[in-house]
């Protein structure tokens, strides 16, 4: 089994299209990464894909967590994240299974960390302008104004509030209170973010291109968007009077 200091969380519905590829994507680069599928009882055998793979030469350094139905991307995030802390991984990333994410630049979010002393890695569309690839014009222009909506009502700086390419050092997902993370679906990734920044750690965005994905079907909606929206405002009502847990000692 070789050994590593990261893990690779990667969500999934219905990707038999592409998580074999992701994952071999992933296993081939010169950086060790292990990963970790987290399976929302997927009908179409994506789950049988990956403990397949799990016999192969993966072994040891690719699991998974099988879960019954759809429980939404924010729950299976801190599902893996749990996982991972009760191990030794000392960076945690959050990535897609249908190449919208580029397992090339897992090593530029984990250099970002490791290399350049960073809490948390953004892989963000929107740090050096639009790198969005093959999405409709209004979903790029309804994700990237989403992003300055955030920006404007919170005050937090972040430019690509809801990306969900990212890699957290261990002592932020040991800070954050968790089971307190009230958000599912995109408004998870612009919370853990702001409670992240809120707490004071120290967070860095590295520019990608998104690319939408060729195989498989799109999981995004317009209440996925609605719970980011409105959930906004209670981000920046919990800024002002919330308690957030102190930041811990290096």
């Amino acid at each position: 089994m070789k050994q590593s200091d990261s893990i690779v969380i990667i969500p999934t519905y219905n990707e038999k299209e592409n998580i074999e590829k992701i994952i071999r994507a992933v296993c081939a680069l010169d950086k060790v990464f292990h990963i970790l599928v987290i399976d929302d009882g997927s009908p179409d055998g994506t789950a049988q894909i990956v403990k397949q793979l799990m016999q192969t030469e993966l072994a040891g350094r690719l699991f998974i967590i099988e879960r019954s139905g759809k429980q939404g991307l924010g729950t299976a995030y801190i599902t893996g994240f749990k996982w991972a802390l009760e191990r030794d991984y000392e960076y945690i990333f959050e990535m897609d299974a249908d190449f919208s994410h580029d397992p090339a630049d897992l090593p530029r979010l984990y250099a970002a960390c490791h290399d350049e002393g960073y809490d948390l890695a953004i892989g963000s569309r929107y740090v050096s302008g639009v790198n969005v690839v093959n999405w409709p014009i209004g979903r790029v222009l309804m994700s990237y104004f989403a992003s300055k909506y955030v920006r404007i009502v919170t005050g937090f700086s972040i430019h690509d509030t809801t990306a969900g390419f990212k890699c957290y050092k261990r002592r932020v997902l040991q800070t954050i209170e968790l089971d307190k993370i009230r958000f599912k679906g995109y408004g998870f990734q612009i919370e853990m973010k702001f409670t992240a920044y809120k707490i004071g750690f120290r967070i860095k965005e590295v520019p990608v291109i998104f690319v939408n994905r060729r195989e498989g079907t799109s999981k995004m909606s317009g209440g996925i968007f609605g719970e980011a929206f409105f959930g906004v405002m209670r981000l920046r009502w919990d800024g002002w009077f919330r308690k957030y847990p102190p930041m811990p000692a290096n």
